[in-house]
Formats: C-alpha cells, sequence, structure tokens
C-alpha cells in the first residue's frame, strides 16, 4: 500500500506539473501579429479605410496564407453573391480581374469594421491594428473635394506596408495665338495676345486626363469655358483625342447670359480615351467693341469637370466629378488719339483725318488698309479697339489757311506676358510720334498744323516793291539820257 500510495502521489506531482506546463505554454502563446498600412500621398485632407476581404493564416516564414475565408470588411452577403472565398482570391494574381473584383466587393463592404485612416503629417496617412490577410483600401465616400480623385485597391497585407495609390487627376489649360497683322507672323499656342476689333481670335482648350482612366468604367469630361464681354462666340472648329478627330459624342453648348460655353462628353473612353489622353478643343470668337482697352485686358477662363472615382458603377452622366482650378488668357487692345493744334500749340478747328493699317496681304496702297471712315469735328480724334503693327495717319481735311501735314508713320509694339498664370501687359510705345499709357491702352500725340504763307495787302509792302522798282527804272533812264547828251556834246 505504501508503495501504490508513494506512485499515485509521484503521479499526481506529475501531472500537475505537466498542467502547469501546458498552462504556462498556453499563456505564453504569442498573439497573432498586427500590422500597419502607410499611405503616402501629397494631397492633405485624406480620410482612408482599410476593409478586410479576406481573412487567412499566415505561415510562419510569412510567405503563405492558408485557410481563406470572408474577411471581416464585408458582409454576409458576399458569401451567396461571390460565392467560396477561396476560389475568388484567385482572381487578385491578374490585374484586370482584381480591378473588377474590387468594384464588385466593394457593394458588399461592412462599415461598422472599416479601419480608418490617421494622419501623420500631410504626406502620409497609417491604418494601423490589421491582421494578416487581404484588404481594400479606398477613400471613404463622400471625402474628396475640389481637384482630387477617389482611390481603391486591393492588397496583402502580411507585414507592414508602405504605398502610393496609383491615382490621379485631369489637367485644362487654355491658350490663344497671337497674330501680327503687318508683318503676317503667327505665335504657338500662348497665355496672351492683342488683336484688332471685329478680328477673329483662335483659342484652344487643352484637358490632360488622368493617368488611371483604365481604371474607370466610364470617363466624363466637361470644358467649362467663360468668356469676356468683349468677345463674341463664333464656333467650335475641331475636337480631337490623342490628335485623332472626334466628330461626334460632344455636347456644345453657348449660353449668352454670363458668355458660357460647356463642351461635355459623358463617355471618352468609348471615344479612344485613355490613361494621359489629350484631348484639344479649337474654336474662334470676334472682339467686339465692348473689349476693355489697355492693362485690365479681357480676361477668359476655363476649368475641367472630369470622373474622379473609379469605384463608380452607375450611370456616366451622373458620375461623381472633379474639378479643376481655372486657366486664364488675356486680350489686350489699344486706342490712338490725335490732338490737333497750331503752332502755338493751342487747339485747332477744322481738320479731318484717316488712319490705315498695313497688311501683309493687301495689295493695293503700298500695303495700307483704311480703318474706318475719316473722322472730322473737333479737335481730338480717337481709333479704339487696335493691335500692334505699322499704321499711317493721312489729314484729309486741312483746316482753312494751314498746310496739309504730311503723313504720320508709327508702330504700335506692345509686351505681354507669353507665359502667365495672370498675364500682364507691360509696355506700349507708339514710335517717336505717340506716346503710349500701358494702364489706359492709349497712345496719344499732339499733331501740328503750320499756317500758309500770307499774301500782302493793297498799299503794303507789295506795291512799295513795285514803286521802288519803277523808281529805279526812271532814275537809270535819265543815267542813260544824261550820259548819251554828254557822248554828243563831246562829239
Amino acid at each position: 500500500m505504501k508503495r501504490i500510495v508513494s506512485l499515485l502521489l509521484v503521479l499526481s506531482v506529475v501531472f500537475a506539473l505537466g498542467m502547469t506546463a501546458m498552462a504556462a505554454e498556453e499563456k505564453a502563446a504569442p498573439e497573432a501579429p498586427k500590422y500597419t498600412i502607410t499611405i503616402q500621398n501629397p494631397t492633405p485632407g485624406h480620410t482612408y479605410e482599410a476593409y478586410q476581404i479576406f481573412a487567412a493564416t499566415l505561415s510562419k516564414d510569412g510567405k503563405i496564407l492558408s485557410d481563406v475565408k470572408w474577411g471581416t470588411g464585408v458582409t454576409q452577403e458576399v458569401q451567396t453573391a461571390m460565392g467560396n472565398a477561396a476560389d475568388k482570391v484567385l482572381e487578385l494574381t491578374d490585374e484586370g480581374k482584381a480591378k473588377n473584383f474590387a468594384k464588385e466587393v466593394a457593394k458588399y463592404l461592412n462599415s461598422a469594421n472599416a479601419k480608418k485612416s490617421s494622419a501623420v503629417d500631410g504626406n502620409n496617412y497609417t491604418i494601423g491594428n490589421l491582421e494578416a490577410g487581404y484588404y481594400l483600401v479606398k477613400d471613404t465616400d463622400g471625402s474628396v473635394t475640389g481637384h482630387d480623385s477617389y482611390t481603391a485597391y486591393i492588397m496583402q497585407v502580411v507585414g507592414d506596408k508602405t504605398v502610393s495609390p496609383k491615382s490621379g487627376v485631369a489637367q485644362v489649360e487654355k491658350k490663344v495665338k497671337d497674330i501680327n497683322d503687318t508683318t503676317g507672323a503667327m505665335t504657338e499656342w500662348q497665355d496672351s495676345a492683342d488683336y484688332d476689333v471685329n478680328d477673329e481670335i483662335p483659342f484652344q482648350l487643352k484637358a490632360t486626363l488622368a493617368p488611371n482612366v483604365d481604371a474607370y468604367n466610364t470617363y466624363k469630361v466637361v470644358f467649362h469655358d467663360t468668356l469676356s464681354e468683349g468677345l463674341t462666340y463664333k464656333n467650335v472648329q475641331k475636337i480631337t483625342i490623342d490628335g485623332n478627330e472626334v466628330t461626334s459624342h460632344f455636347t456644345v453648348t453657348h449660353t449668352p447670359e454670363g458668355n458660357k460655353l460647356t463642351i461635355s462628353c459623358d463617355d471618352v473612353k468609348a471615344q479612344g480615351a485613355r490613361n494621359d489622353s489629350v484631348i484639344i478643343v479649337e474654336y474662334t470668337a470676334t472682339l467686339n467693341d465692348k473689349a476693355v482697352l489697355g492693362s485690365k485686358g479681357n480676361p477668359n477662363t476655363v476649368h475641367l469637370e472630369f470622373s474622379n472615382n473609379p469605384n463608380y458603377a452607375g450611370e456616366a452622366a451622373a458620375s461623381p466629378m472633379g474639378k479643376t482650378p481655372e486657366d486664364k488668357v488675356m486680350i489686350f487692345t489699344y486706342q490712338v488719339e490725335v490732338n490737333k493744334v497750331n503752332e502755338k500749340d493751342q487747339p485747332l478747328q477744322g481738320a479731318g483725318f484717316t488712319l490705315y493699317k498695313k497688311y501683309k496681304d493687301e495689295a493695293e496702297n503700298e500695303g495700307y488698309r483704311k480703318i474706318g471712315e475719316e473722322k472730322t469735328g473737333g479737335t481730338t480724334f480717337n481709333w479704339t479697339g487696335l493691335d500692334d503693327g505699322e499704321y499711317k495717319l493721312v489729314e484729309t481735311t486741312t483746316p482753312d489757311g494751314y498746310n496739309t501735314m504730311k503723313d504720320v508713320l508709327f508702330t504700335i509694339d506692345a509686351a505681354h506676358d507669353e507665359v502667365s498664370e495672370n498675364p500682364a501687359l507691360n509696355t506700349l510705345t507708339g514710335g517717336d510720334t505717340f506716346t503710349g499709357a500701358v494702364d489706359t491702352g492709349k497712345l496719344t500725340a499732339q499733331i501740328v498744323n503750320k499756317p500758309g504763307v500770307q499774301l500782302p495787302s493793297t498799299g503794303g509792302v507789295g506795291t512799295t516793291i513795285f514803286y521802288i522798282a519803277g523808281g529805279v527804272l526812271v532814275l537809270l533812264s535819265g543815267v542813260v539820257l544824261l550820259t548819251k547828251k554828254r557822248s554828243y556834246e563831246q562829239a
């Protein structure tokens, strides 16, 4: 009995020690590791979410996920709608299928189990405390505004991750060409130009699409162009996508109220647009008599609305839209003012002037073409709505009693910013005769008329000359007679 009792005691001690060891092992068993996703984005103000789409067991070497099942980030309906998790995870090995999978599974997200991001600084966001598995990382719905776009992508998490969203936004710019009528020279597309009233002006709108257009089901763009009051819209001449002209599917609308022009397409992908595609719209407008003179100029702006949510699966026309900042071009025009004065710099009535401009394509009149009709009356004469080039001022009616002045040849020369976010008029000159003022856009000159030669009146110096001449002749005659008489006497 003593031996049996001793054996039982030994066994109980061993069992107790074993239980203690097992308890210690269970207590010491490490928890499943947790990971952090760091999202690098230079655009501040984002809010990201991570949804666990697939949960799995991570192998000890951290290379294999096994026992894949639907994760906590999706609802139970996903099992019925999308099938077995182990089968669906295989689709993530194909980039195209992965994009489609992300859009489809987004319908079954469980917002209650979303892991929210924290902003570390302006360029980094973190989502922590994540178990191993596959996650859908996306911008929170309704959180993206302005010139920005949503992101969504599937990623495997088996350790800490640092990612940069493959999102992007469209860009837009507006340009104009400048033409010198005298030389015929035309610039490339730039940010400013000067024109005469009634000239047709070529404009270009250029949109560069986002680098992730292929991730969208449809991609919508809308150009919003606003013309100044001094411009009259004429027509759209051409629309191209990556250099290929598009003859349909774009809607062009001009609204006189506010002088607004919109050009839109619900789905440019259907017209061949892809990542980073370039869409160009060319149209013309005419400078009218409401154009503002001088440095204030006639500003014209454009901004672009563009699809900014690749996760959207609804109708193309209702696509969520982002908006670019405005881009501006400036059109300048000027004024010539002539003040008529006499030789004493006093205002002189009775003159009439005609202004001519030299055109490269003008065959007659030495290349000069008349600008409007002759201006008469008063002592100040104005021509408004002029641009750079060579001009000739002709006095076509001369004040009574004055000599007609010689034709005045002068050149209007202006310098304005060709590349600038806010183009400015920097200089305005009119040769030696005219003085230019940048702020008003006015070139001013005093044109002097000199009086003609005054004819002598009766009894004046004119007749005196005749009297003197006659007296001289009489005197000479007397001298001749006296000389002859002496010659006879001597003979």
